[in-house]
């Protein structure tokens, strides 16, 4: 993703305007957190889009690993890809804006004038795909089952107290406090499920039930329906003809293709032979040497396969990456040593020697974002800084976050000495070469990495802290066990981030918040129970002005930065995509993605050119 500097000084260059300029107490047809949005009441369609796009043709993708579920609520198992084209949201983003979001399942919503809730009314004709209507009573079903059922989306959704029908066609949402700006839109995000479906029975008879797992295709609101799968393989959406939304304004332009299909694969290199070999169409590269070296096969030299970097997919969002200590494990809980970990890592060698000078060193939770905390802190960010200056370390005031740097025998060896130091500090002492507590017990982890990516990266951390008497190891497992040892915190050390908006706020308390730290399921893999950070988060989800949002979210970023929860790694503010040349786009993509499949379409000329693969 790639950072504008005209939109990084619209947000943080204004006089302090207020976050949410929707207006309150009336019916509203767009939610936007920041000025006045693209689209006035009674728009026809997205500007980005070509809305005489042919429909047609076929998109093959690849996944990794497989899947074992069509509920897509559950906080375990594996849901299968491409299920968010069976179902739909309130209300939906444009592209080419910010935290804007228009009315889909829902036409139009009402703020309280206090932000104490929010009324969504339903699009009357809006359907499931057996014809029923999409009711209001689906959406209050379908909330409740969620906080019920995910302790995730219960965190996120703390503030909401109730859900209740409150008029026909109309369903509202009450907060447990007032000024909660982005509740509202986090509201419209929620994915509504057909009450009555799940509440029936299946072709044998038996009864459906949303607590657990299933295999039987589900009944949508979508553009697509699942059509036929091989379970853990093979998935197949096919467009629906009759859909509800086809004329509607935020979907004229979408859904071009007839079929989505999308193939599963267990490990990455066969994953990309497969693509090679046209098996599927479209590849998200992830490794800097294979982009560097791999893609001098004929297909490329003659056109039929089309490399393209696409900033468009980071603009809109920011992320913190790297490798995340495990708290909830007694070693970790030493600041000391979560500091020391860091000077064990050399960025700089990997970059010279494995990434090709491709990437840049994550230094901050918001990297790519305004919200980067920078220098010392001052104005707003120090005066909030300072309600909670008893809780924090003392170096959040007087130096700057910066990741220590090597890249040559000298620096490592200076920086080995400084994390031998504070492991001292913390009571670890070399015995030979081993790195040991008071009771003589070598001081090692376990790095618990999803598929093999990511091992050379891990490889280097590890074979620099064996060099100060530190025992570390790597354990890669596939996605299934990789994902449910996540939700049960069951390791030492998780490579993992978070992905980061333009408009940080309630997701920050599932995120680092305290009482997201044992919740399983929940996205605090630190065990983060930081009272400061608490502090924090709960002004930044009242902050009523940019300004201030700006300042609290740098606030947060300097506080987790100097508790050393992470050893930052590394990001590219580009997509580096390979695909085979069979699809075109408008002209003009939007400012926030790349757009692909949603408002991509098959060409049928370049499909005849390129071969293979047809309609």
């Amino acid at each position: 993703m790639k950072f504008i500097p005209a939109l990084a000084a619209l947000l943080i260059g204004l006089a302090a305007p207020a976050l949410a300029q929707t207006p309150t107490d009336t019916w509203s047809h767009a939610f936007n957190m920041e000025g006045e949005p693209k689209y006035p009441a009674g728009y026809t369609h997205f500007d980005y889009v070509n809305v005489d796009a042919p429909k047609g043709g076929v998109v093959r993708q690849g996944a990794m690993g497989g899947f074992d579920t069509f509920n897509p609520i559950l906080p375990k198992g594996d849901p299968a890809s491409g299920i968010g084209l069976i179902y739909e949201t309130l209300m939906t983003p444009n592209l080419d804006e910010i935290n804007t979001y228009y009315g889909l399942l829902a036409e139009s919503f009402k703020i309280a004038p206090d932000y104490g809730a929010v009324t969504f009314r339903m699009d009357p004709d809006a359907r499931w795909h057996d014809g029923q209507p999409v009711t209001a009573e689906d959406v209050v079903w379908s909330f409740e089952k969620l906080i019920e059922l995910n302790p995730d989306r219960k965190q996120y959704y703390i503030n909401v107290t109730k859900a209740e029908v409150t008029a026909p066609g109309e369903v509202t949402f009450t907060f447990d406090q007032t000024g909660n700006r982005e509740l509202p839109l986090i509201l419209g995000q929620l994915m509504v499920l057909p009450r009555h479906w799940w509440e029936g029975t299946d072709a044998k008879g038996n009864a459906r039930n949303i607590a657990e797992s299933t295999l039987e295709p589900p009944l949508g609101s979508g553009p697509y329906r699942l059509d036929s799968f091989d379970a853990g393989r093979t998935l197949i959406y096919k467009r629906v003809e009759d859909y509800w939304g086809n004329d509607h304004p935020t979907q004229v332009g979408h859904n071009n293709f007839d079929e989505f299909r999308y193939e599963y694969f267990l490990d990455l290199t066969v994953q990309f032979e497969a693509f090679k070999g046209d098996q599927f169409d479209w590849w998200w590269e992830n490794t800097a040497r294979r982009w560097a070296t791999a893609y001098d096969f004929p297909a490329v030299a003659e056109g039929r396969v089309v490399l393209e970097l696409f900033p468009q997919d980071y603009a809109g969002s920011g992320i913190g990456l790297g490798f995340v200590p495990n708290l909830r494990r007694e070693k970790f809980q030493d600041i000391r040593v979560r500091e020391a970990l860091n000077y064990a890592f050399d960025f700089e060698e990997l970059s010279n020697t494995l990434f090709f000078n491709q990437y840049e060193r994550v230094d901050s939770y918001f990297f790519g974002l305004p919200f980067k905390a920078t220098g010392l802190p001052e104005g707003e960010e120090l005066e909030v800084l300072n309600s909670v200056k008893d809780l924090v370390p003392p170096t959040v005031f007087t130096e700057p976050y910066t990741n220590p740097v090597s890249g040559d025998p000298a620096k490592l060896r200076e920086n080995l000495r400084t994390a031998l130091r504070l492991f001292n500090e913390a009571g670890y002492t070399l015995d030979g070469n081993r790195l040991v507590d008071a009771t003589g017990t070598q001081f090692s982890f376990e790095i618990l990495l999803n598929g093999p990516t990511i091992e050379p990266v891990a490889a280097n951390l590890v074979t620099n802290l064996a060099q100060i008497g530190v025992a570390a190891t790597v354990r890669t497992v596939d996605s299934p066990q990789y994902i449910n040892r996540a939700r049960s915190f069951d390791f030492d050390v998780l490579y993992t981030g978070w992905t980061q908006s333009f408009s940080p706020g309630n997701e920050q308390r599932f995120f680092f918040g305290s009482a997201a730290a044992n919740e399983e399921g929940s996205q605090n893999y630190a065990g983060i129970e930081n009272p400061a950070i608490d502090a924090l988060i709960d002004k930044l989800v009242v902050a009523d002005d940019r300004d201030t949002q700006t300042a609290i979210a740098k606030a947060i970023d300097r506080v987790l930065l100097h508790n050393h929860y992470i050893v930052p790694s590394y990001s590219l503010r580009n997509s580096r995509i390979a695909r085979w040349n069979r699809f075109s786009h408008p002209e003009t993509l939007p400012e926030f993605s790349s757009g692909f499949p949603t408002i991509w379409w098959w060409d049928a000329e370049k499909a005849a050119k390129t071969g293979g693969a047809s309609q």
